[in-house]
């Protein structure tokens, strides 16, 4: 089964905040965006769930940061529909939206926070992309892993591991989904990279404070066909045990609820 995340809804602009200057009409069937821009070219929205809109200096980097996306892709419109008009006729019009969820919260401190774009721009289908955001409330700034490991260095022995437990994750998904192909070509995709390896989150645990290994996220076409969708390969914390730094010690441990993985996606 594909992430249930995947079909959020694709329709956009529903609500009113910004279109530069110009408010949009209100509609009551679907939550209101945090940021939304309408213009002939283009139909732009940025939403950030409740549990982020709660955490005031996580909201402000994530809407600063949406603001910045929904312009660039509103200039990048209005210059092809200069250049192009004729793709725009009867109405048409480009199409973003990005949201931002909260995935877990480790120790009250690392909030792991999944950022979904989809965009239309008048191709074969709607493209998706999936990334993350890790967040830490004491520093008040975004971090990476690295603080959990001794080292991660680029092809060193911990993402070599990563990377190892990232396929077997996989091939496990793959094979439930009936997408494996013989030779796994989609594997050589992956490298042990810290940019390549996939976007990464915390696991949540059924340990209070910890968590329970990494979530890496893959887009449609990263490891698999468009048709086939998104993935996400978990990585339990005891693979990453002996790579651990005291930080990462700290805070992994327990199991990973049963209730987590597709069901919350």
């Amino acid at each position: 089964m594909l992430p249930t995340r995947l079909y959020a809804t694709t329709a956009l602009a529903l609500g009113v905040m910004l279109a530069f200057g110009h408010a949009l009409p209100a509609r009551t069937a679907e939550p209101k965006p945090d940021l939304a821009f309408r213009t002939k070219a283009a139909e732009i929205t940025v939403s950030l769930d409740v549990a982020i809109k709660a955490n005031g200096p996580l909201a402000a980097d994530l809407l600063a940061e949406g603001k910045r996306w929904a312009q660039k892709n509103l200039a990048d419109a209005t210059r092809e529909m200069k250049a192009s008009p004729e793709l725009f006729r009867e109405g048409r019009a480009w199409s973003f939206e990005r949201s931002y969820t909260t995935q877990s919260v480790v120790a009250g401190r690392y909030v792991s926070v999944l950022r979904t774009e989809y965009a239309y721009t008048g191709g074969a289908h709607p493209n998706t992309d999936l990334n993350t955001i890790l967040w830490d409330n004491t520093a008040n700034k975004r971090i990476s892993i690295r603080p959990f490991f001794k080292e991660l260095t680029d092809n060193g022995p911990a993402l070599k591991a990563v990377v190892k437990a990232i396929i077997v994750s996989l091939k496990a998904e793959k094979k439930e989904r009936d997408t494996d192909s013989p030779g796994d070509e989609w594997a050589r995709n992956l490298e042990p990279k810290l940019l390549k390896i996939g976007a990464a989150e915390l696991a949540p645990s059924n340990e209070t404070g910890k968590s329970s290994g990494l979530i890496f996220n893959y887009s449609p076409y990263a490891v698999g066909a468009y048709a086939e969708g998104a993935y996400e390969a978990f990585v339990p914390w005891p693979v990453l045990k002996p790579y651990l730094s005291l930080e990462g010690e700290a805070i992994f441990g327990g199991d990973r609820p049963a209730d987590a993985g597709k069901s919350d996606k």
